[in-house]
C-alpha cells in the first residue's frame, strides 16, 4: 500500500522527477473576496512553493506554484472552485518544469 502522506519521499528516485510547475490565472470576481488567502491556505497545506498575487486588471489573480504534479492538480481543483464569495469565470493554466525559485508559498499584493 502506498502512503498518501504529503511528507513521504520515495526512496531511490529524485524528488524533482515528480515535481512540476503550475501557472494559473483565475478570472472572475476573485479580488476582495479573500481569494488569495484561500489559495495560500490550500497551497501551504499541500506543501507547495510559489505565490498568489492580484493582477492589475482588478478581475484576476495569478498563482505560480511548484511541487508534486498530483498536489498541483489538487490545487488547480481548488482554484476552479474558489471560496464561496468568489465567482470563477475562467482559469488559464500553463504547466512547466520547476525552477525551484521559492522555498515557501506566499501572498503578494
Amino acid at each position: 500500500m502506498r502512503s498518501q502522506e504529503h511528507g513521504a519521499k520515495s526512496e531511490g528516485k529524485s524528488d524533482d522527477e515528480a515535481r512540476s510547475s503550475l501557472r494559473a490565472v483565475v478570472h472572475g470576481w476573485v479580488q476582495g473576496v479573500n481569494f488569495r488567502q484561500f489559495v495560500y491556505t490550500r497551497a501551504r497545506f499541500l506543501r507547495l512553493t510559489g505565490y498568489v498575487s492580484n493582477l492589475d486588471d482588478g478581475q484576476s489573480v495569478e498563482v505560480v506554484a511548484e511541487g508534486p504534479r498530483q498536489d498541483l492538480e489538487q490545487l488547480l481543483e481548488y482554484l476552479r472552485e474558489g471560496p464561496r464569495s468568489a465567482r470563477i469565470e475562467q482559469v488559464e493554466v500553463d504547466w512547466g518544469e520547476p525552477t525551484n525559485s521559492w522555498t515557501d508559498f506566499g501572498v503578494l499584493s
